[in-house]
């Protein structure tokens, strides 16, 4: 579980209600149901509208992705594929076949299943970018979903503060209900700005994020399959792999190899 994720939204969510609180106010205020129909119940259907069905129910396992998606390690990658290398190196590349069991990464196991079979470099390259074309494209669509959300809902929030301001206007013999009915008609657009920017936008960003991670580590597997395919010397995988991270891990990762070689 991404703890980040989890106490951010309580932290928005907690900060929002007890500034209503200790300004004055009652939560309970907050809540109102044709409001609730209006804005919820839009956005559903307006995101039903907009996608295949097949999409808008996978919508729980896109959010499921953002908060329990699994931690990737790229050093961890690449101490993987250099060790896959020395093996390549020192008993032939068709030993790697013993090792495939246990392989974590899929990715790795279909890259190197193709090598050790001896299929043409080429073909393995073109086969494992497609494959990765491929996630960063279902990743896409799965974003686009959650921004939908984001831009929807605050649309039927206005939507919904009109339909209660023509209400309210038609009705304007009681003086009194102006104000409590003016407040129920701003619920609708909080109700659209939540979503939008304690659900739908942070989501979204951390969607973005989790595949930005995901695509390195797959683009590293790629460059260290191929590496090894070609016969390359365990320190030069390790080399051109290092490149993939930012300065710092790269310092750190070089401090922890030091420090197992003495």
């Amino acid at each position: 579980m991404d703890i980040g994720t989890v106490v951010g939204l309580i932290i928005a969510v907690v900060a929002i209600l007890a500034s209503m609180i200790l300004g004055g106010g009652n939560p309970l205020a907050l809540i109102d149901a044709p409001s609730i129909l209006v804005v919820f119940g839009g956005t559903i259907g307006a995101i039903a509208a907009s996608f295949p069905l097949a999409k808008v129910l996978k919508v729980h396992s896109i959010i499921f992705k953002a908060v329990f998606a699994k931690k990737t390690d790229a050093a961890q990658t690449i101490r993987d594929l250099v060790n896959y290398a020395e093996v390549a190196r020192r008993e032939g590349i068709l030993s790697l076949e013993n090792l495939i069991p246990d392989m974590k990464d899929e990715f790795i196991v279909r890259g190197v299943k193709m090598a050790v079979d001896g299929s043409d470099p080429e073909l393995i390259q073109t086969i494992l970018d497609t494959e990765l074309e491929a996630l960063m494209e279902r990743h896409t669509v799965g974003k686009q979903v959650i921004e939908t959300i984001g831009r929807y809902a605050p649309a039927f929030g206005m939507i919904g503060t009109l339909m209660g301001l023509i209400s309210m206007l038609s009705n304007m013999d009681d003086p009194s209900a102006i104000g409590p009915g003016m407040a129920v008609a701003l619920i609708t657009t909080l109700y659209g700005a939540l979503i939008a920017n304690i659900f739908a936008g942070p989501i979204s960003e951390k969607l973005g994020a989790r595949d930005a991670e995901e695509v390195l580590i797959k683009t590293l597997i790629v460059t260290g399959v191929m590496s090894i395919q070609s016969g390359d010397n365990p320190r030069v995988v390790e080399s051109k792999l290092m490149t993939f991270l930012p300065p710092g891990q790269r310092k750190a990762f070089e401090a922890e190899q030091q420090k197992q070689a003495a």
